[in-house]
């Protein structure tokens, strides 16, 4: 079969695909149909925790899949109650819902934050403030909630009940948030907008004022959850526990997954018919997503925050650099001359790849990879921007 073709004809058209069929995968390695081995420094736009191919991760999941593959949520499962009891204890969350995406996790939080202003203060109180340059998902609601321009196209009329504010502005939130507001929703790290860290005293101060007005903070860390940054959460390396936090991408390992969390007052707000979700807490994906919990302890997550550390040192003014942005191994690249997408394309060429986020080069790499592999793969971007 002739993949590239076969998929032009049959798929619809809405990725822009890379000159590249990957066939295979192994830790941080993956190979196309030529057995062309390639560094992955993007582990599928950060889902892929373990690496490719993680022999627990995947023996964990097809011993589940040989055991109940799928059930409906009118019954009881243990990996997900596992899941959602490991996810509780770990986070300080009180309680759970699983979906199956990011999107899909921002949404139900949505709901969340909704349903808890109605049932306490009645109609009305219902609108959610979002940071310019957010990204949140994109269902119809949560393009919506995302700050960004150039989503706002096509598939009018989007859902109502969202304002943007400047990130890091206090003063201009604090003028949006009136009786209407509900909640505010943000990215510790804005990931599609550029790998862009919130500031230390910003988002302390918006939890003191989300406290201060009965106003549900939510974190999306769909991107950065799950040991991305350093840090199991990204709101511990802030100091900060959120109202809600939604999650996904990593926590699965490779299969589809995404998990509202609930904190205090948010704990109960949903009951039965609610909200729902066929394939959310499906007992494949809870397995491979507690394997995941498993492997990343305190030693694991000293060992993201310590190459974290080595690539911004191997990076920090390196010719053609201008920033490097982001928390752990979310790391941004703003380049001074060269555009992203011509580097990134070079990288494919010698055998790396690379992410993009806005004008910025962007590497989410496998939690697992090693120094040695890091740097053998940072050395090839070294190289490019060098010429």
């Amino acid at each position: 079969m002739d993949v590239k073709a076969t998929d032009k004809k049959y798929v619809m058209g809405t990725y822009n695909r890379f000159d590249l069929l990957i066939v295979a995968g192994e830790g941080c390695y993956c190979f196309d149909e030529k057995g062309k081995r390639y560094t992955d420094l993007t582990s599928g736009i950060g889902v892929n925790s373990l690496g490719y191919c993680d022999r627990q991760w995947a023996d964990a999941v097809a011993a589940q899949a040989r055991t109940l593959n799928h059930t409906s949520n009118l019954f009881y499962t243990e990996p997900c109650v596992k899941l959602a009891e490991k996810l509780c204890t770990r986070t300080g969350a009180s309680k759970v819902f699983f979906a199956n995406s990011g999107a899909e996790a921002n949404e139900g939080a949505i709901k969340v934050a909704r349903k808890y202003s109605f049932d306490k203060y009645g109609k009305g109180r219902d609108t959610v403030i979002t940071l310019k340059n957010s990204f949140h998902g994109r269902t119809i609601t949560t393009l919506a909630a995302t700050g960004q321009d150039v989503f706002h196209n096509y598939f009018f009329p989007f859902t109502q009940g969202f304002r943007y504010v400047e990130s890091g502005d206090m003063e201009a939130l604090k003028r949006e948030a009136d009786d209407s507001v509900c909640a505010v929703m943000i990215e510790f790290v804005q990931g599609e907008g550029g790998v862009i860290a919130q500031d230390m005293e910003y988002v302390k101060a918006l939890r003191k004022f989300c406290d201060e007005r009965d106003i549900l903070l939510i974190a999306d860390e769909v991107q950065t959850g799950i040991g991305r940054t350093g840090t199991l959460l990204a709101s511990e390396s802030y100091g900060i526990v959120p109202d809600i936090t939604t999650l996904a991408k990593g926590l699965g390992g490779g299969l589809p997954v995404g998990a509202v969390l609930v904190y205090g007052k948010a704990e109960n707000v949903m009951g039965f018919s609610s909200h729902g979700s066929t394939f959310g807490g499906n007992p494949v994906v809870c397995a491979g997503a507690l394997e995941v919990l498993r492997r990343i302890d305190d030693a694991f997550l000293d060992d993201v925050k310590r190459k974290g550390v080595f690539v911004r040192e191997k990076l920090k003014g390196a010719k053609g650099i201008a920033e490097v942005s982001g928390l752990g191994l979310m790391v941004g690249i703003k380049l001074t001359d060269k555009n992203a997408k011509d580097v990134i394309a070079k990288g494919i060429e010698r055998g790396v790849l690379m992410l993009s986020a806005k004008d910025r080069i962007r590497l989410l790499p496998p939690l697992t990879i090693t120094e040695k592999q890091l740097g053998e793969a940072l050395d090839v971007l070294l190289e490019i921007l060098a010429e």
